[in-house]
């Protein structure tokens, strides 16, 4: 381990909601520091596997190390948009019963302050997910434009003071491009007149920047369709999001998917010879007051789980 903790957010009810088979392959899409890795793994047996995503560097380094002996472990550098390739690598000879997506950003990255993801660590004004590849922040932010700013803040951040803001930024970068997270913190945190209650005033622009060098909503529009691609018949999807926008998207896939297809109203269809590719799961499932209290993190979590049909069409 890094030395960085990270409580797994709704662990045991994920565990219920993938209706585990001891031999089946389940894929933790988002690895993180392996929470819900590990809670898979006990209840697996000997044949059972999971295949185990990250983009960061670091926490594929850090599973890499402490999964070495397991072989029913894989843990692999990638995005989860690239899921159905890994799936057709790693898992072509066993059925794919469980894809779990823990969306956002983990603890160990926002705690650790060269990574740049927080306000509340001073460092240097980056939050990739994979130092390694795209643009930081401080670059993208020379190259963008006020209007463009003011999108990304207001659509991705749900700030509705994403003009002040983006034009606060602009002012800053034209006198000193900015480099550190404190910079950025300090000048969002002048251009916001109120705050709100237990929130700091840069937490919906630092989010919308996020989202944005990472590219996280296309990455979640284009994984979800993948992960329905790879399960099997009765396996289970299942997602646990932190915001609004990140539900919206998975809540209307569900929804979508769950339709029959879409024929012309007037054509000649019997219901038999509609194919849903799923269908929801109970309600949404949030976590529980002594989960929030022992992990603050839980409290805007929200998780969907969806099953894929027998007669679901590729």
């Amino acid at each position: 381990m890094t030395g960085h903790e990270h409580t797994p957010v709704l662990a045991q009810e994920v565990v219920r909601a993938l209706n585990i088979r001891t031999d089946g392959t389940y894929v933790d899409a988002t690895f993180g520091r392996g929470g819900h890795t590990r809670a898979i793994l006990a209840q697996l047996g000997e044949n059972g596997r999971v295949l185990a995503i990250d983009r960061d560097l670091q926490a594929v380094a850090s599973g890499k190390n402490e999964f070495l002996s397991d072989p029913r472990v894989h843990v692999i550098h990638a995005r989860f948009s690239q899921l159905a390739e890994i799936v057709a690598q790693y898992g072509e000879t066993h059925p794919v019963m469980g894809v779990v997506f823990d969306l956002g950003v983990s603890s160990p990255q926002l705690d650790t302050a060269e990574r740049g993801f927080s306000f509340r660590h001073n460092g240097p004004l980056d939050m990739r997910m994979d130092p390694a590849h795209g643009v930081s922040v401080a670059e993208w932010l020379q190259s963008v434009d006020e209007d463009e700013l003011a999108r990304v803040i207001r659509n991705f951040g749900e700030e509705r003071f994403a003009r002040r803001v983006a034009r606060a930024i602009m002012q800053k970068q034209q006198e000193q491009p900015m480099s550190t997270t404190k910079e950025l913190a300090n000048v969002v945190a002048d251009a916001v007149p109120t705050r709100e209650s237990g929130q700091h005033p840069a937490t919906r622009t630092f989010q919308a920047l996020r989202l944005q060098v990472n590219r996280e909503m296309e990455e979640i529009r284009e994984a979800l369709p993948q992960a329905v691609q790879c399960l099997s018949p009765g396996g289970r999807l299942v997602v646990i999001s932190f915001h609004s926008l990140e539900d919206r998207i998975v809540k209307r896939f569900i929804r979508d998917a769950g339709r029959a297809d879409p024929y012309p109203v007037d054509l000649p269809i019997r219901a038999s010879e509609l194919k849903p590719g799923l269908r929801a799961i109970g309600r949404a499932i949030r976590a529980s007051k002594t989960e929030i209290d022992r992990n603050p993190r839980a409290r805007s979590a929200v998780m969907r789980v969806a099953e894929k049909l027998e007669q679901a069409h590729e």
